[in-house]
């Protein structure tokens, strides 16, 4: 909660990444606030009015992943809106002439994001869900410890420096900074 709010603010690609992760903390400890409080929460050194707070913050998300359904897969709806919001902003950026970098930065990613379009199958998602799925992957991977191969490497390279300019032009037209004297643009 304390580090998801500084995240939001700070990095809204690694925002979304520690929601996703959050998401699967939970579903590790089946849901259940009990085990979260001994897993997670209590592993902080924190205040005593911060641990309430972080637990009221884990009993809300899971009550929400709850009557969402997505307490096996998936994600939250807050979670998914701030990922359309990616989407919207990479559409505009990408139809607007204004911005030819973040246009030639994306399609130097484009041939990776179909290849793992390709291997993904009948689970296809959109450009921007697949770049951040893809580096979901590479973080669940560093954390187990998994060796990628330089091919993955490079791909990974790429999809974050892309994902990272968005994240940058996003954070600019929330502060009304990016698309200056174009009120039509804005989302």
């Amino acid at each position: 909660m304390i580090i998801a709010s500084r995240k939001r603010k700070e990095n809204i690609a690694e925002y979304i990444l520690y929601m996703w992760q959050i998401e699967d903390i939970i579903r590790a400890n089946n849901c259940d606030i009990e085990q979260i409080k001994k897993n997670v929460v209590d592993r902080f050194q924190i205040s005593d009015d911060q641990r309430k707070e972080m637990l009221e913050w884990y009993e809300s998300l899971i009550d929400m992943m709850r009557r969402e359904g997505v307490t096996e897969s998936g994600h939250l709806q807050i979670n998914k809106n701030i990922l359309n919001q990616l989407v919207q902003l990479h559409q505009a950026l990408l139809a607007d002439p204004e911005f030819p970098d973040y246009t030639a930065e994306f399609y130097k990613t484009l041939p990776f994001i179909v290849e793992l379009r390709t291997k993904a199958g009948e689970n296809k998602t959109g450009e921007i869900e697949t770049c951040f799925t893809a580096l979901y992957g590479m973080l669940m991977m560093r954390l187990q410890q998994k060796q990628m191969t330089p091919e993955t490497q490079d791909a990974i390279k790429q999809i974050s420096r892309f994902i990272s300019v968005l994240s940058t032009d996003f954070h600019l037209d929330e502060e009304d900074k990016l698309f200056q004297n174009k009120d039509d643009k804005k989302l």
